[in-house]
């Protein structure tokens, strides 16, 4: 198992809103959760300025050159998330790295 360390920031203008906020993160995660994640495990705690997560994913197999490593994966599930989520996004600045949605994607959140 391997365990990643990352971030949302949350957006200058937006307040913390302290009660449920970690819970619904890590609920939004998981519903953008795809079986190649290999997520197993997911904590959150609340900072004034993000939320910090700590995202365990099973190991890639090491025969297989299509596996992606942890961070990889991490990355690519909040970029899924933030692109999929109008909570996320309305709250919390992109992931570092993250592509923008394109603007015909029925999905993408409105600012």
């Amino acid at each position: 198992m391997d365990c990643v360390y990352t971030s949302l920031r949350r957006r200058p203008e937006v307040p913390p809103t302290w009660a449920g906020e970690v819970a619904e993160v890590l609920g939004i995660l998981w519903a953008h959760t795809t079986p190649e994640d290999g997520l197993e495990h997911i904590s959150g705690s609340l900072e004034s300025d993000r939320v910090d997560l700590l995202m365990y994913f099973l190991s890639p197999d090491p025969t297989s050159p299509a596996a992606h490593g942890p961070l990889h994966r991490a990355a690519a599930l909040l970029a899924r998330g933030h692109q999929r989520s109008p909570t996320l996004h309305r709250r919390y600045l992109p992931p570092a790295g993250a592509p923008a949605p394109p603007a015909d994607d029925p999905r993408r959140a409105k600012a």
